[in-house]
């Protein structure tokens, strides 16, 4: 790239105004994925063009990005989304910071913090000292710089737009005449939107120069030669053993007699409701909160203590690593307890969205306690970074595996399906109902099972109407709204619910939309009115 600048800088600034056509006045769909996949092979073949080849460590990435950047546009549950979306970029981070040296599986806290900071210095600067080296390599070699540059040009027009704007409107507020003047040639070249079009200019510009910077960086800063603690701790050692222990050991104490007290409460359920007077909703929320707070904090405090205690013999090392495993199964309890508590609370009041996060979360938290186990054991702690990003990663790629939003519709509509029983605990805390008001609020991911659900013969004449009537809702409100039809806003949820729609239309005439106040309400063949909205629920 050195010998000719041009190659990079001409597709990175190509990417740019992709993105201003993909992007500019667009909703949301498969252009971020053609984008994304678009700047990955931009940057693959200036890369490998130049010689550099990727580390192999580094192409296992790859079928993440994928998977990610296709979430993207298959699924359209907000949080799945986002974290889609902030996962691909995070891939995308990774390969420019370990395209050479392949380690990331290696990197601590710090490694991160300092390969980031190191790609956003490269960012902002590595652009204008490659250009430095270039000329430099030019005059070396004797090679007289190209007159066909056309660099100094596009510096030139960008620096010069906003310049003419500022004063062309000073001097048309200054004199009427040259005012109206201004104006019909502007009419004239059809630059209504010249304010419009010199911002879009500027991003596209300041998109590819960071481009290039990522770029850059991935051939001359992604080797990892040197890692944080891999030869000796960023932080030596400092805190003595027995302090530590006295720590910990407390710390340990607490817990189990915490779980030892109140092992009943953790695990009597339904029985221990009724001893207690609790309902479900007290029984559910109380310390739930509080039991996460504390495994998070006390895995950071643990993993802390690891990294700043002195254990100078093989005693002090066990007897550490013994009261590091102590702690982390102690910690498994309390969430297994915290757990129950969630599947009691969706039991009876059902799914949300937040409940279906929590969920996973605790799965994956667990995962990771038992593999900082087995890390301990092993006295390999460097290797927690990495397992916790696999966990991180974990629960990224079960939410749209689940499909979040089709999983709520179906567990709900299947708990209203069942029959409450006047002798159950359940009943004692209320019949069953299905929460209609809240499908109406959920994405397009809903739509096919609410659909399916509909069609199902089998489903009680009083939840179908229901259901019926959450269809009723969203079909009208996405009549309503102006949606993007563009191609690059196309999105397979959209799609699939707008396919599934069609196949009710004619049953959903029979539910009628009153619009006169707000919000809109949908009756239902048997006279019912069920507004079309919804409230919090969490």
């Amino acid at each position: 790239m050195k010998t000719n600048p041009n190659k990079l800088w001409v597709p990175v600034f190509v990417l740019g105004w992709l993105f201003d056509f993909l992007f500019w006045d667009r909703t949301p769909g498969i252009n971020f994925a053609i984008f994304s996949t678009a700047c990955l092979i931009v940057a693959f073949y200036l890369l490998l063009s130049d010689g550099l080849r990727p580390n192999r460590t580094s192409l296992i990435l790859l079928p993440l990005f994928g998977f990610f950047v296709a979430v993207t546009f298959f699924r359209a549950e907000p949080m799945t989304v986002f974290l889609a979306v902030t996962f691909t970029l995070l891939v995308m981070m990774l390969l420019a910071m370990t395209y050479l040296g392949g380690r990331w599986y290696l990197y601590t806290v710090g490694d991160y913090l300092g390969k980031s900071l190191q790609l956003l210095g490269s960012i902002l600067g590595r652009p204008v000292t490659f250009m430095n080296e270039v000329r430099k390599t030019q005059a070396d070699a004797g090679i007289q710089p190209s007159r066909r540059n056309i660099w100094p040009v596009v510096r030139g027009i960008v620096i010069a737009l906003p310049i003419i704007a500022i004063f062309a409107s000073l001097l048309s507020s200054a004199d009427v005449i040259f005012g109206q003047r201004l104006t019909d040639l502007m009419e004239w070249f059809n630059l209504e939107n010249l304010p419009e079009m010199i911002f879009r200019l500027i991003y596209i510009v300041i998109i590819g120069y960071a481009l290039g910077g990522v770029v850059l960086h991935a051939a001359t800063e992604s080797k990892d030669e040197k890692l944080t603690n891999e030869d000796k701790p960023f932080i030596p050692p400092f805190l003595g053993y027995v302090e530590s222990t006295i720590v910990l050991g407390s710390v340990v104490a607490l817990f189990a007699a915490f779980v030892v007290i109140q092992f009943q409460y953790f695990f009597g359920g339904q029985t221990n409701i009724h001893i207690d007077g609790y309902t479900y909703s007290e029984y559910a929320r109380r310390g739930f909160g509080e039991l996460v707070t504390v495994a998070f904090f006390s895995l950071v405090m643990l993993l802390t203590l690891t990294a700043i205690t002195k254990r100078d013999t093989e005693i002090q090392r066990r007897v550490y690593s013994g009261l590091g495993v102590a702690l982390v199964a102690l910690l498994l309890v309390m969430l297994f307890s915290a757990f129950r508590r969630l599947g009691l609370y969706e039991a009876v009041y059902g799914f949300s969205r937040l409940r279906t996060y929590t969920h996973v979360f605790l799965i994956w938290i667990g995962l990771l306690l038992v593999v900082t186990i087995a890390l301990e054991i092993l006295h390999k702690e460097r290797m927690f970074m990495f397992a916790a990003l696999v966990a991180s990663f974990g629960f990224a790629i079960s939410l749209p595996i689940l499909n979040v939003d089709a999983f709520i519709v179906e567990q709900n509509i299947r708990r209203g399906d069942i029959p409450s029983q006047s002798e159950t605990s359940v009943s004692r805390q209320g019949d069953v109902e299905v929460d209609t008001q809240y499908f109406i609020e959920l994405s397009d991911d809903a739509v096919p099972p609410l659909v399916k659900a509909f069609q199902t013969e089998s489903l009680p004449d009083a939840v179908r109407e229901k259901v019926g009537a959450a269809l009723a809702c969203i079909n009208y409100e996405r009549g309503n709204n102006d949606r993007d039809s563009s191609w690059q806003s196309f999105h397979f949820s959209s799609f699939n619910a707008d396919k599934a729609l069609t196949l009710i239309s004619s049953d959903l005439k029979e539910y009628q939309i009153a619009r006169d106040n707000f919000p809109a309400t949908a009756i239902t063949p048997s006279g019912e009115e069920i507004p079309c909205a919804t409230y919090y629920y969490d």
